[in-house]
């Protein structure tokens, strides 16, 4: 699942990232409502939203996207703990409110249930030949084999999926799965892209997972890759 979090304290974005990403969940972090891309907004299956933003804040940010018809479920963050506030926060279209501070399990159980409730999350499998995603579960089968993913992987795969057919960067990777920098992580990179590539394309399996030479990887069904 893809969730999208605007929040302008890098540290705590960095934190809630990682926390959500380890419990399987693939996060784009934006600092600013001008970061926000519209790729990343159509893809989320939930928006998590601070309300105190520079420049644009949050509700305002949370009434355009309702304006203009997005019904990705958001969750509002805010120190903001008066009723009056609550009742702006939700009348604005935030499906939830959280103040701050707030236990990381808190947030999470919230996330879950808001994904439970959106339309968003009735059971849709992905699919790239014999490979079969459940975005809700997680579950992974190739050919009719469960696969047992690590959360990273999961990451991985479910961003390649997101792209299929095309070339992702390992510097797509690197800040879509990890936030982190290139330099920092590219030997992780390699180090996970292996093990998914041994899990999914294993022996007696088509390749789906190829290597484009310098430029990164690409998911594609037998007969449509570059590599």
């Amino acid at each position: 699942m893809q969730i999208l979090l605007v929040e302008d304290d890098h540290k705590a974005a960095r934190l809630l990232a990682r926390g959500l990403e380890e419990e399987g969940y693939t996060v784009t972090v934006a600092h600013a409502a001008q970061d926000v891309e519209a790729a990343d907004l159509a893809r989320a299956d939930l928006a998590i939203l601070d309300w105190m933003l520079p420049g644009k804040d949050g509700v305002t940010l949370c009434g355009e996207w309702r304006r203009r018809g997005l019904q990705t479920p958001v969750l509002m963050l805010t120190a903001r703990d008066a009723v009056a506030d609550r009742i702006t926060g939700l009348n604005t279209g935030a499906d939830d409110y959280l103040t701050k501070p707030f236990e990381f399990d808190e947030l999470l159980a919230r996330v879950r249930a808001l994904l439970r409730r959106s339309v968003r999350t009735q059971p849709v499998l992905l699919q790239v030949a014999d490979l079969c995603i459940d975005p809700q579960t997680h579950a992974v089968h190739r050919g009719g084999a469960s696969l047992d993913l690590t959360p990273k992987e999961y990451a991985i795969l479910d961003f390649l999926v997101q792209h299929v057919g095309e070339v992702v960067s390992r510097l797509q990777l690197a800040e879509h799965v990890w936030h982190a920098d290139l330099i920092a992580i590219d030997n992780l990179i390699d180090v996970h892209m292996k093990n998914l590539r041994r899990k999914v394309d294993a022996p007696g399996n088509e390749p789906l997972i190829a290597t484009v030479r310098g430029r990164g990887f690409r998911l594609a069904a037998p007969g449509e890759s570059d590599a």
